[in-house]
This record gives C-alpha cells, sequence and structure tokens, in this order.
C-alpha cells in the first residue's frame, strides 16, 4: 500500500553498499548492554551512563548514527501514522468496529470514510468479515484508537486472503527500498497490501496465493538471519508455474468504492509501500546479504 512514494526512493537496493554486516545480526536481552557500537540509541534501547542498553529481547540493528533492537515477536502496539489491515467485528448506526490486532478494538466512524453514509446505512457499506486498509489517526488516553479510511492508499480489500505473521518481520516482508516485496509480486503475479500491524492482504490466482503465503512464513521463521532474500528469490524461481502464469503482478490494492456494496466498482492501483515511518528515530530498512 501506498503513502505516495515509490519502492526505493531512498536509495541503493541489495546491489548497493549497505551498511550492515552480513552475518546474521546480535541477540540480546532486555537490559543488556549493546557494545563498542559508539552510535546514538533508536528504538528498543535506552542510554544510561553513556551506555546504550537494550530495553527487549531482539537482534541489534545499526543504522547510523543509530542502533536499535528489532523484537523477535510481540503484540502490535499502534502508533499514529500507521497503515494497518483491519477487519468489521461489528457494524453500529454511525460507526464500524475494526479488529487491528492491537489490544482495543479500533472504530472507523462513517466521516472517516469517503462516502455519504446516512444514519443507520452502515451495513451498506462494509459489513462484519469485510477487510479494509486504514491509517491509524490517534492514540486516545482512554486507548481509543482513533482510525481513517479517507486517505491514498486507504479503502475496502475485495477479495483476496489475509495472511498474518508477527508485525515484527514487517520490514522484512518489505525489504531495502521495497526489494523484497518487489522480489515477490514480480515472481507470482499476485497483488499484496502489507499493514504495519502484521496482517497482510494477498490477491491473485490460488497458486499465487499459496507460493506468497508460503513465502510470508518463510520470512517470519527466518526473518533474524541474513541471505533471506537469496533464499526466497531460490523459492520463488524453483516452483514458477511451467505454464499459464501471469508474472506482471504488482502490489496494489482496490482503491474506496464511491457507493454502497451493491453499487461500487473496483479500481485497481498499483503503488506498493515502502518500510517510512517504521519507528523513531529513522525508518528501519533490514540489512539485505
Amino acid at each position: 500500500m501506498s503513502r505516495g512514494h515509490r519502492p526505493g526512493h531512498r536509495g541503493r537496493g541489495r546491489e548497493g553498499n549497505p551498511s550492515h554486516p552480513s552475518e546474521d545480526r546480535v541477540l540480546v536481552l532486555p537490559g543488556e548492554e549493546i557494545q563498542g557500537r559508539g552510535l546514538k540509541p533508536g528504538p528498543g534501547t535506552f542510554r544510561v551512563g553513556g551506555k546504550v542498553y537494550a530495553s527487549l529481547l531482539g537482534l541489534v540493528s545499526e543504522r547510523p548514527p543509530f542502533v536499535q533492537v528489532i523484537p523477535l515477536s510481540g503484540r502490535y502496539i499502534p502508533k499514529a501514522g500507521d497503515v494497518v489491515v483491519g477487519t468489521v467485528t461489528d457494524v453500529q448506526t454511525t460507526f464500524w468496529l475494526l479488529d487491528i490486532g492491537a489490544p482495543r478494538w479500533a472504530p472507523l466512524h462513517v466521516t472517516g470514510t469517503p462516502w455519504k453514509v446516512e444514519i443507520g446505512e452502515a451495513d451498506r457499506y462494509l459489513g462484519v468479515g469485510d477487510s479494509v486498509v486504514v491509517q491509524v489517526e490517534n492514540l486516545e488516553a482512554t486507548g481509543r484508537i482513533g482510525v481513517t479510511m479517507q486517505g491514498e492508499g486507504l479503502g475496502k480489500l475485495e477479495g483476496g486472503t489475509i495472511v498474518r505473521i508477527s508485525p515484527a518481520r514487517i520490514p522484512r516482508v518489505v525489504g531495502r527500498g521495497g526489494s523484497m516485496i518487489q522480489t515477490i509480486t514480480r515472481q507470482t503475479g499476485a497483488h499484496v497490501a502489507i499493514g504495519q500491524n502484521g496482517r497482510i492482504w494477498v490477491d491473485g490466482t490460488p497458486e499465487a496465493i499459496r507460493r506468497v503465503t508460503d513465502v510470508l512464513r518463510m520470512i517470519e521463521a527466518n526473518g533474524q538471519r541474513s541471505g533471506l532474500t537469496s533464499r526466497v528469490e531460490s523459492y520463488l524461481l524453483a516452483t514458477t508455474p511451467t505454464a499459464g502464469a501471469d508474472s506482471s503482478g504488482a502490489s496494489k490494492i482496490r482503491t474506496p468504492p464511491s457507493g454502497p456494496a451493491d453499487e461500487r466498482t473496483a479500481v485497481p492501483d498499483d503503488a506498493s509501500w515502502d518500510s517510512d515511518g517504521q519507528g523513531d528515530p529513522p525508518p528501519f530498512d533490514p540489512p539485505e546479504p
């Protein structure tokens, strides 16, 4: 999904000159000192007395001038600006309740959509079980998660299936400059929308969906290791159908419909989501071999 950027807009991909070492990254425990780095603390770290420590269990990742710890697993914790894939769990008079994998459900108000929804007609636009792409707008002190479906690349997802992985693995699914997701869509012809909450929408032929799902499971199981892109490419090449395959796929989602569910026309969008905004400070680009 796109926030107005094209994959690779920040520079070189795997063929460039990454600053990350090629070996497997170091696993650290909460409170463990990150030795000899000389870098500023980033997400998953803290500084005490001039030394940087890990605040969680994860893998050390350097992106000068910052060092951060990427968690091995964990529940999705929303942040303002996150683009997520949600599922409608309840329909009320003026809003829909969305499950986005957070500790609380997120209400999507009718005013946060591109539709002119009359009171009591919310179920004409979205029903229980429908999937959508929304953006987290705000987090209230009460725990309420405000979301919107107004914006580029946001809307209802038509067809396809939702694959769930650990939110911590999403940067690896995207890849440096979008390299991983480009490889996946190019080799399978599938259409993919990635949520920062670990939910990934996949659409295409049954074979394409199966291959993408296999790759996502591979990334989830091996995301901490180097050489992952090469392993994914080898798997996709080895499983390429011999005939009738459509390899022209590009990441896309469906744009929001302009009317009720029985009147809309889905229009594909060829924009794909990049990994900007994955943390504070700078966005995390996972090391590639």
